[in-house]
């Protein structure tokens, strides 16, 4: 029996505040005899909301009540009351989530739907979710190849590669649009982010604040910035002013960009995807009237990039969607109940809007490689160098062995030691049966000093988050609400 849903996607950005209504169709797809598996069978976007620029209280705080005005004008507009909504995701991006007061602007606009996904996604995070977006994941899945997307917005670029259908890797560089604002009417720039400032300093650039912008002495930056894009993906070597463009986190000194180093020796790129605002630019056949229609570079960026080898010497593939890769994205629930076995040995239900890390199988073959994966993904859950609560998630063997089980449990114990310097809970999700020998083999290693939730038969993905509610039949399953990000494609 199918079943329609109204779902929102609110997105708050570094520049820009925008919003989506689609329609859902979900259907349960178990037997009569089987718990509830919903899926969803079909989505319509039926209204997109202006593009705005998201409004800031102050340079450290955004402003919650222009944020929430701005909702409820589109929210009218769409002619749709918020008690229509029956799920949705708000997600705060780019700089906009390093804000004091980002996490009380949510809780806020959580109250325009029942059970959001509620989310501030750092640099990494927002990598996944907007290459999900512009529908890279799938590309690489269908032509068996490796995609990277990136997407560029005011001020920053983030980067993610897939090679069939699974995240290889993320990256962020401080190239956007808005780095550098121009006034309209005169013509003169008004601002210059501080990395603007150093490169303008290090290759002698006559630009400045009050500076009339031009195409041609804007054409270095351009140059500068494009060719940043180039090194990220292997087009061209690293030099000595990569470093410049690397976004940092909070506390972290500039240290070499590996990033793509890996990706280039382990799955080399042929095709491109490109969001964000920009990238409206880079696909664009329309001539532009005014290149500084929006104050800011971000037009010519747009043009320098389409003219440039990232479109010439890879496959570039027509995105799903640009500059709404990330909020197209809209929270629907899938149901579930845990395997018929489980460990979890202390109550701390429920847990809601937990992000999953999910290894991908060749990165579960033994202890050290995942180990590894797992100390190197726990960084696309970091947000001003604070790690936040996280779901470990892998398929697993349907037939392990002890000697396999006390693998996992060995893999899974080294990955996780950010967690316990945190004091934040183990919490494992594996698709096969094997919960509870595997939870009480983690515990037994860790001589009972630290709390496990291991859960099995659940089936989920990297930018999915899950709800885990109160243990039901005797403790023996726990009801899960799988909260996936949801494309077009």
């Amino acid at each position: 029996m199918r079943e329609e849903l109204l779902s929102v996607g609110i997105d708050i950005g570094t520049s820009t505040t925008q919003l989506v209504f689609s329609k859902l169709m979900i259907e349960n797809i178990a037997s009569n005899f089987s718990v509830p598996k919903v899926v969803i069978v079909d989505k319509e976007i039926i209204y997109r909301s202006e593009i705005y620029f998201t409004p800031l209280r102050s340079p450290t705080e955004i402003d919650g009540t222009k944020v929430k005005d701005i909702i409820e004008g589109e929210y009218k507009k769409a002619g749709i009351n918020k008690a229509q909504i029956n799920t949705g995701a708000v997600i705060i991006t780019g700089e906009t989530a390093r804000k004091e007061n980002a996490k009380e602007v949510l809780t806020t606009l959580s109250g325009f739907a029942g059970d959001f996904v509620v989310a501030t996604a750092g640099p990494d995070l927002e990598s996944i979710i907007s290459g999900k977006g512009a529908g890279a994941h799938v590309y690489s899945k269908e032509l068996h190849t490796g995609v990277v997307n990136i997407d560029i917005g005011g001020g920053t670029s983030n980067l993610a590669l897939f090679e069939h259908g699974e995240v290889k890797d993320t990256g962020c560089l401080d190239v956007g649009g808005r780095l550098i604002k121009i006034d309209k009417n005169s013509r003169e720039i008004t601002y210059l982010s501080e990395k603007m400032k150093e490169l303008i300093k290090r290759k002698n650039i006559s630009l400045s604040i009050g500076t009339i912008a031009t195409k041609e002495n804007l054409q270095p930056i351009l140059e500068a910035m494009v060719y940043a894009l180039m090194q990220s993906v292997g087009l061209r070597p690293m030099n000595d002013d990569f470093s410049l463009f690397i976004t940092h986190k909070e506390g972290e000194q500039e240290t070499t960009f590996t990033c793509h180093e890996t990706i280039k020796k382990g799955c080399p790129i042929t095709s491109i995807t490109f969001s964000g605002g920009v990238a409206d630019y880079i696909y664009r056949t329309e001539e532009v009237v005014d290149d500084f229609a929006y104050g800011d570079i971000g037009i010519l960026l747009g043009q320098a990039i389409k003219e440039s080898p990232l479109c010439k010497e890879l496959t570039v593939l027509k995105s799903v969607e640009t500059i709404r890769a990330t909020v197209v994205g809209a929270g629907t629930h899938t149901m579930e109940i845990s395997g018929s076995t489980i460990t979890y040995t202390t109550d701390m239900f429920p847990i809601k809007n937990l992000p999953i890390l999910k290894l991908s199988k060749e990165e579960e073959e033994s202890a050290k490689s995942m180990e590894q994966a797992i100390i190197t993904k726990l960084n696309w859950f970091k947000l001003e160098g604070n790690l936040q609560k996280v779901a470990i998630a892998f398929e697993g063997s349907t037939t392990p062995s002890f000697i396999q089980v006390t693998e996992y449990a060995k893999g899974l114990i080294g990955g996780m030691t950010e967690l316990m310097e945190h004091e934040l809970p183990y919490i494992i999700l594996v698709e096969s049966d094997m919960a509870k020998v595997l939870g009480q083999t983690m515990y037994r290693m860790l001589e009972y000093k630290k709390d496990i939730i291991c859960l099995d038969s659940i089936h989920v993905e990297n930018g999915d988050y899950v709800d885990i509610g109160k243990p039901v039949a005797e403790g023996t399953v726990l009801p899960v609400v799988v909260k996936t990000l949801v494309f077009n494609k």
